[in-house]
Protein backbone atom coordinates (compact mmCIF):
# COMPACT_ATOMS: atom_id res chain seq x y z
CA UNK A 1 0.00 0.00 0.00
CA UNK A 2 1.49 3.50 -1.08
CA UNK A 3 -0.29 5.91 0.82
CA UNK A 4 -1.07 6.11 5.09
CA UNK A 5 -1.37 7.83 8.14
CA UNK A 6 0.25 7.24 11.26
CA UNK A 7 -3.38 7.79 13.11
CA UNK A 8 -4.56 4.55 11.50
CA UNK A 9 -2.29 2.77 12.81
CA UNK A 10 -1.53 0.50 16.23
CA UNK A 11 0.03 2.06 19.12
CA UNK A 12 3.38 -0.12 20.34
CA UNK A 13 5.98 0.47 22.93
CA UNK A 14 9.31 -1.87 21.62
CA UNK A 15 11.57 -0.70 24.48
CA UNK A 16 9.97 -0.67 27.77
CA UNK A 17 13.28 -1.54 29.84
CA UNK A 18 14.73 1.40 28.17
CA UNK A 19 12.45 4.19 26.86
CA UNK A 20 9.13 5.41 27.96
CA UNK A 21 8.71 6.06 23.98
CA UNK A 22 5.44 4.87 22.27
CA UNK A 23 4.65 5.10 18.31
CA UNK A 24 3.39 3.53 15.32
CA UNK A 25 5.55 1.58 12.61
CA UNK A 26 5.29 1.34 8.83
CA UNK A 27 7.76 -1.93 8.02
CA UNK A 28 9.54 -1.15 4.76
CA UNK A 29 12.04 -3.98 2.93
CA UNK A 30 14.86 -1.39 4.12
CA UNK A 31 13.75 0.37 6.46
CA UNK A 32 11.50 1.17 9.92
CA UNK A 33 9.09 4.17 9.47
CA UNK A 34 7.97 5.80 12.78
CA UNK A 35 6.79 8.48 14.65
CA UNK A 36 7.54 8.73 18.20
CA UNK A 37 5.94 10.00 21.39
CA UNK A 38 7.22 10.71 24.42
CA UNK A 39 5.47 12.73 27.79
CA UNK A 40 7.12 15.98 28.97
CA UNK A 41 10.67 14.95 31.14
CA UNK A 42 10.28 11.13 30.24
CA UNK A 43 12.22 9.56 27.45
CA UNK A 44 14.72 6.57 26.78
CA UNK A 45 18.22 5.79 28.82
CA UNK A 46 21.62 5.90 27.39
CA UNK A 47 21.39 3.00 24.72
CA UNK A 48 23.11 2.05 21.29
CA UNK A 49 21.77 -0.64 18.48
CA UNK A 50 23.72 -1.63 15.26
CA UNK A 51 21.43 0.14 12.86
CA UNK A 52 21.51 3.60 11.69
CA UNK A 53 19.11 5.96 13.06
CA UNK A 54 17.53 9.13 11.82
CA UNK A 55 15.68 11.61 13.69
CA UNK A 56 13.59 14.48 12.92
CA UNK A 57 10.99 16.48 15.47
CA UNK A 58 7.75 17.30 14.88
CA UNK A 59 6.46 18.64 18.19
CA UNK A 60 8.17 19.73 21.56
CA UNK A 61 11.81 19.44 22.36
CA UNK A 62 14.41 16.59 23.05
CA UNK A 63 16.75 16.95 25.11
CA UNK A 64 19.21 15.00 23.10
CA UNK A 65 22.42 13.08 23.12
CA UNK A 66 24.53 11.70 20.26
CA UNK A 67 28.09 10.29 21.98
CA UNK A 68 28.66 12.99 24.36
CA UNK A 69 27.08 16.25 22.60
CA UNK A 70 24.27 16.86 23.98
CA UNK A 71 21.61 19.30 22.86
CA UNK A 72 18.19 20.58 23.34
CA UNK A 73 16.65 20.10 19.51
CA UNK A 74 13.11 21.56 18.12
CA UNK A 75 11.71 21.02 15.14
CA UNK A 76 13.44 21.91 12.04
CA UNK A 77 16.53 20.62 13.34
CA UNK A 78 17.56 16.78 11.80
CA UNK A 79 19.36 14.39 14.36
CA UNK A 80 21.37 11.87 12.79
CA UNK A 81 22.82 9.18 14.84
CA UNK A 82 25.25 6.58 13.12
CA UNK A 83 25.28 2.78 13.64
CA UNK A 84 26.26 1.82 17.40
CA UNK A 85 26.91 5.43 18.52
CA UNK A 86 25.91 6.26 22.22
CA UNK A 87 22.32 8.24 22.26
CA UNK A 88 19.17 9.31 24.71
CA UNK A 89 16.38 11.30 23.84
CA UNK A 90 13.99 12.58 26.44
CA UNK A 91 11.29 15.37 26.12
CA UNK A 92 12.04 18.27 28.20
CA UNK A 93 10.02 19.35 31.06
CA UNK A 94 8.75 22.09 28.78
CA UNK A 95 5.81 19.14 27.27
CA UNK A 96 5.69 16.36 25.40
CA UNK A 97 7.23 15.77 21.84
CA UNK A 98 6.60 14.20 18.79
CA UNK A 99 9.09 12.91 16.02
CA UNK A 100 10.14 10.51 13.24
CA UNK A 101 12.05 7.86 13.79
CA UNK A 102 13.61 5.97 11.07
CA UNK A 103 15.85 3.30 11.24
CA UNK A 104 17.50 0.18 8.63
CA UNK A 105 16.10 -3.09 9.25
CA UNK A 106 20.11 -4.56 9.58
CA UNK A 107 18.76 -5.21 13.29
CA UNK A 108 15.43 -5.06 15.19
CA UNK A 109 13.91 -1.97 16.84
CA UNK A 110 15.28 -3.10 20.18
CA UNK A 111 18.27 -1.10 21.91
CA UNK A 112 21.06 -2.16 23.91
CA UNK A 113 21.83 -0.69 26.83
CA UNK A 114 25.26 0.90 26.89
CA UNK A 115 26.94 -0.80 29.34
CA UNK A 116 25.91 -3.94 27.63
CA UNK A 117 27.57 -6.42 24.68
CA UNK A 118 25.53 -7.05 22.20
CA UNK A 119 23.69 -9.68 22.11
CA UNK A 120 24.68 -12.78 19.48
CA UNK A 121 21.08 -12.36 17.62
CA UNK A 122 18.58 -9.42 17.27
CA UNK A 123 15.74 -10.02 20.12
CA UNK A 124 12.39 -9.31 18.47
CA UNK A 125 9.75 -6.66 20.02
CA UNK A 126 7.65 -10.04 20.90
CA UNK A 127 10.64 -11.32 22.92
CA UNK A 128 11.44 -8.28 24.92
CA UNK A 129 7.71 -8.11 25.78
CA UNK A 130 7.52 -11.10 27.58
CA UNK A 131 10.60 -10.77 29.44
CA UNK A 132 9.23 -7.25 30.87
CA UNK A 133 5.81 -8.69 31.79
CA UNK A 134 6.96 -11.38 33.35
CA UNK A 135 8.96 -9.16 35.53
CA UNK A 136 12.71 -10.20 34.35
CA UNK A 137 15.63 -7.62 32.55
CA UNK A 138 14.82 -7.85 28.67
CA UNK A 139 18.72 -7.11 27.83
CA UNK A 140 21.65 -9.12 29.06
CA UNK A 141 24.18 -8.65 32.41
CA UNK A 142 26.02 -5.54 32.77
CA UNK A 143 29.43 -5.56 30.67
CA UNK A 144 30.47 -2.38 30.13
CA UNK A 145 33.72 -2.98 29.26
CA UNK A 146 32.28 -5.57 26.34
CA UNK A 147 29.94 -2.41 25.64
CA UNK A 148 30.15 -1.76 21.52
CA UNK A 149 28.65 1.50 22.07
CA UNK A 150 30.60 4.41 20.20
CA UNK A 151 31.00 7.49 22.23
CA UNK A 152 34.34 9.45 20.38
CA UNK A 153 34.72 10.46 17.12
CA UNK A 154 31.19 10.55 15.76
CA UNK A 155 31.70 14.11 14.33
CA UNK A 156 28.37 16.76 14.00
CA UNK A 157 25.28 14.67 14.36
CA UNK A 158 23.02 17.81 14.19
CA UNK A 159 21.97 19.79 11.32
CA UNK A 160 19.58 22.78 11.78
CA UNK A 161 17.31 22.83 8.46
CA UNK A 162 14.84 25.11 8.95
CA UNK A 163 14.10 27.91 11.79
CA UNK A 164 10.73 25.78 12.53
CA UNK A 165 8.20 23.95 10.77
CA UNK A 166 5.70 27.04 9.97
CA UNK A 167 8.48 29.20 8.84
CA UNK A 168 8.52 31.09 5.82
CA UNK A 169 9.13 29.30 2.93
CA UNK A 170 12.22 29.70 0.67
CA UNK A 171 12.10 31.82 -2.42
CA UNK A 172 12.89 28.63 -4.95
CA UNK A 173 12.66 24.90 -4.95
CA UNK A 174 14.68 23.74 -2.09
CA UNK A 175 16.38 20.54 -1.29
CA UNK A 176 18.40 19.49 1.89
CA UNK A 177 20.16 16.43 2.06
CA UNK A 178 22.12 14.10 4.77
CA UNK A 179 23.67 10.63 3.81
CA UNK A 180 24.63 8.15 5.88
CA UNK A 181 25.70 4.96 5.15
CA UNK A 182 22.18 3.11 4.94
CA UNK A 183 19.77 5.82 5.11
CA UNK A 184 19.83 9.54 3.39
CA UNK A 185 17.37 11.99 5.13
CA UNK A 186 15.78 14.95 2.50
CA UNK A 187 13.91 18.15 3.29
CA UNK A 188 12.20 19.48 0.36
CA UNK A 189 10.08 22.70 -0.67
CA UNK A 190 7.97 22.46 -3.80
CA UNK A 191 7.08 25.53 -5.58
CA UNK A 192 3.62 25.88 -6.66
CA UNK A 193 3.13 24.08 -10.65
CA UNK A 194 6.22 21.94 -9.76
CA UNK A 195 5.99 18.82 -11.85
CA UNK A 196 8.32 15.72 -10.79
CA UNK A 197 8.13 13.84 -13.82
CA UNK A 198 7.15 9.28 -13.37
CA UNK A 199 10.18 7.68 -12.83
CA UNK A 200 10.99 4.57 -11.27
CA UNK A 201 12.40 4.66 -7.89
CA UNK A 202 15.99 4.17 -7.76
CA UNK A 203 15.91 3.31 -3.68
CA UNK A 204 12.78 2.87 -0.89
CA UNK A 205 11.69 5.88 -0.38
CA UNK A 206 9.21 6.88 2.68
CA UNK A 207 8.03 10.89 2.27
CA UNK A 208 5.94 12.80 4.88
CA UNK A 209 4.22 15.67 4.07
CA UNK A 210 4.87 18.81 6.71
CA UNK A 211 2.99 21.63 4.75
CA UNK A 212 0.17 21.84 1.84
CA UNK A 213 -0.78 19.43 -0.65
CA UNK A 214 0.64 16.60 -3.57
CA UNK A 215 -1.04 14.69 -6.18
CA UNK A 216 1.03 11.65 -5.77
CA UNK A 217 0.79 8.76 -7.96
CA UNK A 218 3.06 5.31 -7.03
CA UNK A 219 2.65 1.85 -9.04
CA UNK A 220 -0.88 3.45 -10.81
CA UNK A 221 -2.24 4.37 -7.81
CA UNK A 222 -3.15 8.29 -6.99
CA UNK A 223 -4.03 9.91 -4.59
CA UNK A 224 -4.00 13.53 -3.27
CA UNK A 225 -1.95 13.97 0.11
CA UNK A 226 -1.96 16.62 2.90
CA UNK A 227 -0.16 17.55 5.92
CA UNK A 228 0.48 14.32 7.76
CA UNK A 229 -0.14 11.75 5.08
CA UNK A 230 2.52 9.59 4.17
CA UNK A 231 3.68 8.03 0.57
CA UNK A 232 5.54 4.61 0.48
CA UNK A 233 7.43 3.83 -2.81
CA UNK A 234 9.44 0.66 -2.90
CA UNK A 235 12.39 0.54 -5.00
CA UNK A 236 11.69 0.07 -8.28
CA UNK A 237 8.11 1.41 -8.70
CA UNK A 238 7.16 4.27 -10.75
CA UNK A 239 6.02 6.99 -9.28
CA UNK A 240 5.50 11.01 -9.65
CA UNK A 241 4.42 13.75 -7.64
CA UNK A 242 2.98 17.57 -8.73
CA UNK A 243 2.28 20.70 -7.11
CA UNK A 244 -1.39 21.83 -8.37
CA UNK A 245 -2.43 24.74 -6.02
CA UNK A 246 -1.47 28.40 -5.19
CA UNK A 247 1.11 27.44 -2.21
CA UNK A 248 4.57 25.74 -1.79
CA UNK A 249 4.95 21.88 -0.48
CA UNK A 250 6.77 20.98 2.36
CA UNK A 251 7.75 17.51 3.25
CA UNK A 252 10.59 14.86 4.81
CA UNK A 253 11.95 12.42 2.98
CA UNK A 254 14.15 9.14 3.76
CA UNK A 255 15.38 6.97 1.57
CA UNK A 256 17.99 3.48 1.39
CA UNK A 257 20.92 3.40 -0.07
CA UNK A 258 22.97 0.93 -2.21
CA UNK A 259 24.82 -0.05 0.52
CA UNK A 260 21.83 -0.88 2.93
CA UNK A 261 20.22 -2.73 -0.09
CA UNK A 262 22.82 -4.85 -0.93
CA UNK A 263 23.25 -5.81 2.70
CA UNK A 264 19.71 -6.51 3.36
CA UNK A 265 18.80 -8.54 -0.25
CA UNK A 266 22.02 -10.72 0.66
CA UNK A 267 20.99 -11.46 4.12
CA UNK A 268 17.68 -10.74 4.66
CA UNK A 269 16.10 -7.79 6.88
CA UNK A 270 16.00 -7.94 10.91
CA UNK A 271 13.19 -10.42 11.08
CA UNK A 272 12.81 -12.40 7.87
CA UNK A 273 13.24 -15.52 8.49
CA UNK A 274 17.73 -16.52 7.78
Amino acid sequence: MPFYRFEGLDIERFNPHLSTGEGRTIEGRYMYFRTIHKNTGTGSELHYHPNELMIFPLRGKINAIVGKDRRIVSPGTFVHVPANARHSMRATEDGPMDYLYIKDRTWSLIGIAADEAPPELAPTPEEVAQAHDAGRWPGGKKQPEKSQAIIEGLGECYYEIIDSLDAPPASGHREHWVSGERLAFGFVELLPGEVEEETSALHETFVYILRGGLDARVAGEDKRVHAGDIIYIPKGAPSRVSVDGPNIVRYCAVRSTAWLEGKVDKHGASKDPK
